[in-house]
């Protein structure tokens, strides 16, 4: 019990630390997320990969209401959280290299979003995972609207629009359930036992399902993202990309599929066919992009779309891609975006056009990227290729249909992450790249970290599916058996 609590508020107190450190703040708030990753890794090696959950915390919290603090870690919580904790201290060290007007703040913000981040990745109460939800929002607003660049103003307005538009709906939908539930409390045990009928079940799907779709997000849900990834700065765009859209993951398979099966049933193909019009809608958005970024903005909804429909497909294949895959599109799309960062921190642009020949002048910089664009587009060998193969599989026990569709993703993939990597690397120098400068310090030891894990994770991907194998297994048992019982 002890060790989740520290768990999840030793960021919110180096969070606290960090907002008075002054020009030390990037040194402690480097300090609490190591910190953080070595407890992670900790309960990580001392979890039991079964179904059950464990490190569990349950303490009154508001009695009258029947909240409580209850918060547990199994094996699908356990990647999210690695993950979490993986990738705060990657941002951070990425970060080393600028100079933020009030770090303090900025670092601030970042510890306090993680504390967040692992509310609603633990979080076995209704109440405190929109607590976390909502926690977790408040700082990546302030990081885009400060350090953010042109008009982010009016792009994070649109962001916080959207986002706090879907939040309600949740709520209305956590609020009825709870209205529903004999023993008025949030617990999710209490919701996942409630008998609600499929008109009741429909409705609460969409109130979650908006939710979460928003944060992934999913098309059509999705038109908020791409201006919001290019105009928040490089370590908002990680944080948005590689830790927050997991939470709209996180809680489809955590709370939306559990507590209405019959709405997953009866919509669940909607949701397919709308990830995979996201998936191609995407993918040709992505080839048209003249900006870097933005087309890494695009490549992420388009693999986000697959993660979708594998989850939806409703098969331990789907299911488990969607889990792998989390894990490999965090790592992948923040290794993207932090070479796109020192490419923009030296010449002062991400236009494909105005770049080119870069591999001549810094090549360990091309050699690291070429990695990460291998693992993202699924390179047998990497990262990104056993959660695609899996997610495709599910998707092709769902339907043959849907599979010839959604595997163009890694045709598609493969084209403009390929092209994008040879307009900006190869060639010759020109004017402006003429006088890059290849990679040192901790730009070093971010890029082959990550590629580090781009290999490992691919070459041996045991580990990761072993975690979760069991999780997934007792979910889709405890669904089914659910489902059969409304039909």
């Amino acid at each position: 019990m002890e060790q989740l609590l520290l768990l999840i508020f030793l960021p919110l107190a180096g969070a606290i630390v960090t907002a008075f450190a002054g020009k030390s703040a990037k040194i402690v708030s480097t300090i609490f997320s190591v910190v953080s990753l070595g407890l992670a890794l900790v309960m990580a090696c001392n979890f039991i990969p079964n179904a059950s959950t464990q490190f569990e915390v349950n303490l009154p919290w508001i009695a009258d209401l029947g909240i409580n603090f209850h918060a547990g870690i199994d094996g699908i919580s356990m990647l999210v959280v690695l993950l979490t904790n993986l990738l705060v201290p990657i941002i951070i060290l990425s970060s080393y290299n600028h100079e933020y007007k009030n770090p303090a703040a900025f670092y601030a913000l970042i510890l306090f979003m993680q504390c967040g981040l692992l509310l609603v990745f633990t979080a076995l109460d209704a109440f405190l995972f929109y607590i976390g939800w909502e926690a977790a929002l408040i700082p990546i607003y302030f990081i885009c609207a400060i350090w953010g660049g042109k008009d982010r103003i009016r792009i994070n307005m649109k962001f916080f629009v959207y986002t706090i538009a879907g939040s309600l709906f949740m709520l209305m939908g956590i609020i009825y359930l709870y209205l529903q539930n004999p023993s008025h409390n949030f617990d999710i045990q209490a919701f996942y036992a409630l008998n609600l009928d499929s008109a009741q079940q429909g409705w609460i799907f969409w109130a979650f399902f908006i939710a979460f779709a928003i944060k992934m997000p999913i098309f059509p849900f999705h038109t908020w993202q791409p201006d919001t990834y290019t105009a928040a700065p490089a370590q908002g765009t990680m944080l948005l990309s590689g830790i927050m859209l997991k939470m709209g993951i996180y809680g489809v398979i955590r709370w939306l599929l559990p507590i209405v099966p019959a709405g997953v049933h009866d919509w669940g193909q909607v949701v397919i066919i709308l990830s995979i019009i996201g998936i191609i809608y995407a993918s040709l958005i992505a080839f048209t992009q003249k900006n870097a970024k933005r087309l890494v903005a695009y490549s992420s909804i388009a693999h986000v779309g697959l993660i979708s429909a594998g989850i939806f497909a409703f098969n331990q294949q789907g299911m488990q891609g969607a889990m792998v895959q989390m894990l490999s599109h965090g790592i992948n799309v923040v290794g993207l975006f932090f070479v796109l960062d020192i490419i923009f921190a030296r010449v002062k642009t991400n236009k494909i056009e105005e770049l080119g020949g870069i591999a001549k002048v810094a090549p360990q910089l091309a050699l690291t990227f070429l990695i990460i664009v291998l693992g993202t587009v699924a390179l047998p060998g990497t990262n990104g290729f056993i959660g695609e193969f899996l997610l495709l599989m599910g998707v092709y026990n769902y339907g043959i249909w849907a599979t010839a569709i959604a595997g163009l993703t890694i045709i598609f993939g493969a084209v403009y992450m390929l092209r994008m990597y040879q307009n900006v690397m190869l060639g010759e120098t020109n004017s402006l790249t003429i006088t890059f400068t290849d990679i040192k310090g901790t730009e070093k030891l971010v890029l082959y970290t990550i590629c580090a894990l781009i290999i490992v994770l691919g070459v041996y991907p045991k580990p990761v599916l072993h975690l979760t194998e069991a999780s997934v297994q007792h979910l889709l048992e405890q669904v089914n058996q659910k489902l059969n019982t409304v039909n």
